[in-house]
């Protein structure tokens, strides 16, 4: 392509040159016509001597008769009309003793600045050379021959310059191509990961659902027993059973009818002024004979003082019971949750550490996405659809808040959340 585009650039400048020759050929032709009218018969009976007339028949020469500026302009022209807008040249107009004549003879030359040095880097730049003469017969003349010569200095830039639209074309179209291409394999790997996500829920929810089923089939099946009916003890006992798993199948439905309203954008909060403190001591007696059961030690350090947040009481609850829940899911043997409260200018920051098993950096990456689960081998030995730290960043967002999570494995993991305190006012009252 680049040597074609040479190519096209040379047929170029030798057009150039041959429409400049055409124009001064004309004028030579036009200062020639004039000069031989002069040879015309005298009426006044003066007759000047044939030297005299020989000098003034004489026409003007091409390098004589225009300056440089106007020989610029010519060929300006010239290069704009054949397509080579704004591309420098060096051009030189020189007479000698013939047609053989050295083109670095001074005989009346009108040239450019820079053609000499121009001139001989043939490796760099691009010339022609054109002797002036209109036909054959001027050769036999004694005037001198003029010869036109033109340069184009770094050719290959002038060629770079003119492919450069096509080279950025080039350019744009291989873009779109790769960012098509990007797009597509982009797209068809979140198919995949969604076709997994969608499987692993469906899993979750089986079993989730599944086991509590059975359970209650169970316990339907031995309330049916003449022993039980007749003993009201096992009786309260079975139904009991039945009733606590239904509490949990209701509570699972309400997680994933939680999280359908989350995607759709639909999470209304109630807000009201709220100690921050106070829900967290609420959510830990309720989790009091859950933590007492694993022999969990929990160390509370709420910072007294101001506290109070604009916050939806049962939004915030959920969300402080879901973090306390998954450091109980995740937990090791002597399992320690340590629960901090300080204030930090406008806002009050919550930390939830434990001492369980730990995330790697990808789960960390990951783990506020919805239906993700951290992964603990094939055993399912952790209950959830893994929706329960979406639903916390949705609400923590939903408040203004920030949240993150530091963890290592092996040694637990610390979630901080960031609240905004509402402005402190005298005579403000709170529903406790």
């Amino acid at each position: 392509m680049v040597e074609n585009k040479e190519e096209e650039l040379n047929h170029k400048l030798n057009d150039v040159t041959t429409d400049v020759f055409r124009e001064l050929i004309e004028y030579k032709q036009t200062a020639l016509s004039g000069s031989q009218l002069l040879q015309s018969p005298q009426s006044f009976g003066f007759r000047p001597s044939e030297q005299f007339r020989r000098e003034l028949m004489r026409p003007l020469l091409i390098s004589q008769r225009f300056s440089y500026q106007e020989m610029s302009d010519i060929l300006r022209k010239a290069f704009n009309y054949r397509g080579l807008k704004d591309t420098k040249f060096e051009f030189c107009i020189f007479s000698g003793g013939g047609f053989t004549s050295s083109i670095f003879s001074n005989n009346n030359e009108l040239k450019s600045p820079n053609y000499f040095a121009a001139f001989t880097d043939t490796i760099h730049n691009l010339r022609t050379i054109l002797p002036l003469i209109a036909n054959t017969m001027e050769l036999t003349g004694t005037e001198p021959i003029e010869t036109l010569s033109i340069v184009v200095p770094d050719y290959k830039d002038v060629v770079m310059k003119q492919m450069r639209w096509m080279i950025f074309g080039v350019i744009f179209f291989t873009l779109i191509i790769v960012s098509a291409f990007y797009v597509t394999v982009r797209t068809l790997l979140m198919q995949k990961k969604l076709s997994e996500i969608k499987n692993d829920f469906i899993n979750n929810m089986t079993h989730e659902f599944k086991t509590p089923l059975a359970t209650i089939s169970l316990a339907v099946d031995a309330m049916r027993n003449e022993k039980v009916v007749r003993d009201q003890e096992k009786s309260a006992y079975f139904s009991g059973i039945i009733k606590e798993e239904n509490r949990r199948m209701n509570k699972q439905v309400e997680t994933i009818l939680q999280a359908a309203l989350i995607d759709r954008q639909e999470l209304q909060l109630k807000l009201q002024p709220l100690h921050i403190n106070d829900v967290i001591r609420r959510v830990m007696e309720n989790f009091k004979l859950q933590l007492e059961e694993i022999h969990a030690n929990v160390i509370l350090q709420l910072e007294e003082g101001y506290d109070i947040a604009q916050a939806d009481e049962v939004h915030f609850t959920n969300l402080i019971s879901n973090l306390i829940d998954n450091a109980i899911k995740y937990s090791r043997e002597k399992l320690t949750i340590r629960i901090q409260t300080h204030r930090s200018g406008k806002n009050m920051l919550i930390k939830v550490e434990d001492n369980g098993i730990g995330m790697s950096k990808e789960t960390q990456r990951r783990i506020f996405e919805k239906f993700f689960r951290a992964h603990t081998g094939n055993v399912h030995n952790v209950k959830g659809f893994g929706l329960g730290l979406s639903y916390v960043k949705s609400v923590v967002d939903a408040h203004g808040g920030r949240i993150r999570v530091d963890s290592t494995i092996g040694k637990g993991t610390t979630f901080t959340l960031e609240i905004p305190l509402i402005r402190q006012e005298k005579g403000l009252t709170i529903k406790v």
